[in-house]
């Protein structure tokens, strides 16, 4: 479980998706959208010089030396969040090797990234005037996870997120409705933050709504979700799906709904995420105020009393 004073939304290896809520701070200063997201992929560059140089085999104390010692002040909080070290990305590297080799195509898409984050971010700016816009860093990391969310801003593991071939299969999309994602967890500032698996108030439905904010916000400014693979692995079983939902939903065993996934089209994983993701858009659709709605979803205390407000109802 991720140390407190950290969000992370998805960790992937071999590829499995964890979570964990916590407090995300209203002490990330706001940025200004309207000149773009800070995206710093600085650190993306130096590992592939110390890759490079290493003939594709660097040693642990090369990526200390050389990548982890010199890099952003967001790789190092990175590293410090999810204990990446030399020697653990030098295994890494060792034992699946072509997620760093093919991590380089990720590197292409980057530019477009940022200039649709730039439209995404200023949308949520109009939308949700209070929203913050912290950095995003884009790192090479150990693996996993794919994205981070801590009180220095955003982090991402593009050589985890770049193997998430199960996710969405254009590679610019992924990036950008992954990070958008994130950016639903950087706005949210609530008691449920504070809620990690096995807390007596992580409810399926509780940490379900609060992934939910995060595709819903996705979506919201930048067209998608971010998983993607929900919408067709769920095609024709809403019912049956929103019916067990209902049934668990005060139940904090999660092992049947969050951080079990991806699965696969036979048995999905992580399907809270898109049942929370399906509730918080109704309650959106039947909100007249939107931007009470929007202040409604980043500051959810009541989990039940949300639920009866939204409007939603399992599919039939």
């Amino acid at each position: 479980m991720p140390p407190m004073g950290l969000k992370t939304c998805f960790g992937l290896w071999p590829v499995v998706l964890i979570a964990s809520f916590v407090a995300l701070a209203p002490k990330v200063s706001p940025a200004q959208p309207a000149t773009g997201p800070q995206i710093v992929t600085d650190d993306v560059a130096l590992f592939f010089r110390v890759y490079d140089a290493a003939g594709g085999h660097p040693s642990a104390e090369q990526l200390d030396r050389d990548y982890l010692g010199p890099g952003s002040p967001g790789l190092h909080s990175f590293a410090k969040a999810r204990n990446v070290t030399g020697a653990r990305i030098a295994d890494a590297v060792e034992k699946r090797p072509e997620i760093y080799t093919e991590a380089r195509r990720c590197t292409r898409v980057l530019p477009a990234v940022k200039t649709r984050l730039t439209a995404a971010f200023a949308k949520l700016a109009r939308l949700y005037p209070e929203a913050r816009f912290p950095p995003v860093t884009l790192v090479i990391g150990r693996g996993r996870p794919v994205g981070i969310t801590n009180t220095d801003g955003v982090f991402m593991g593009l050589e985890a997120l770049c193997s998430a071939d199960f996710m969405n299969p254009n590679l610019e999309d992924r990036f950008v409705y992954n990070i958008a994602h994130e950016y639903g967890h950087v706005q949210q500032d609530t008691a449920l933050n504070d809620l990690s698996p096995g807390d007596p108030g992580a409810t399926v439905l509780a940490m379900s709504l609060m992934e939910g904010g995060g595709e819903f916000t996705a979506e919201l400014i930048a067209g998608d979700i971010g998983n993607y693979q929900h919408k067709a692995w769920t095609k024709g079983h809403e019912a049956e799906i929103e019916a067990a939902f209902v049934r668990d939903e005060d139940s904090t065993d999660l092992s049947h709904w969050m951080y079990n996934g991806p699965g696969d089209a036979a048995y999905p994983g992580d399907l809270g995420y898109w049942v929370g993701y399906r509730i918080v858009k109704s309650y959106y659709e039947h909100a007249a105020d939107k931007h009470q709605a929007l202040l409604d979803i980043y500051h959810l205390t009541d989990p039940k009393a949300f639920l009866a407000k939204s409007g939603w109802r399992p599919a039939a």
